[in-house]
């Protein structure tokens, strides 16, 4: 089975395939991320109230769910240091994805609710950390089937080839 590239992708492929290490700007908008998540995290824990207008009430339920924001939030932040300081370009790119997702659904939810103010950060956040992601893949971007398609392929070959690691 051989596969078709353009000289494009091809450039592309080789420069992801070389181990290059991740961009200064990536990382950035990495520790910039995972700084903002951790940040956030304490403040849900510390101080609930700050997370939302000033005549809502906090209760009993809303600091629960505080509890539940500050675990999500820790843990990715925490991820997203640990795969940049072991430049683990694929787990951070796929991480990356999975915060961009989050970042956009929050700024839809800020819409909704009304909060003009911080939906447009949180949006450009998202936007920032999909193209980042993008540029992390295997020379594919992520919305791609050929950078899912190719992920599957590859772990099969190595399975095959009796290689223990991903």
């Amino acid at each position: 089975m051989t596969e078709q590239i353009s000289g494009k992708e091809a450039v592309v492929r080789r420069d992801a395939a070389t181990g290059e290490p991740i961009a200064w700007w990536l990382r950035l908008v990495v520790v910039l991320g995972a700084s903002l998540m951790a940040i956030g995290a304490v403040i849900a824990l510390v101080d609930p109230a700050m997370l939302v207008s000033p005549h809502d009430e906090i209760n009993g339920a809303a600091h629960i769910y505080a509890g539940h924001l500050f675990a999500r939030n820790v843990v990715l932040a925490s991820m997203l240091a640990a795969f940049l300081m072991l430049q683990a370009k694929r787990a951070l790119g796929n991480l990356m994805v999975l915060v961009g997702f989050i970042q956009l659904l929050d700024a839809c939810l800020d819409v909704v609710d009304g909060r003009w103010t911080i939906a447009p950060g949180v949006f450009v956040f998202a936007l920032v950390f999909l193209v980042g992601a993008a540029r992390l893949c295997d020379g594919y971007p992520f919305w791609r089937v050929e950078a899912w398609r190719r992920w599957r392929l590859l772990h099969l070959t190595r399975a095959l080839d009796g290689a223990d690691h991903c």
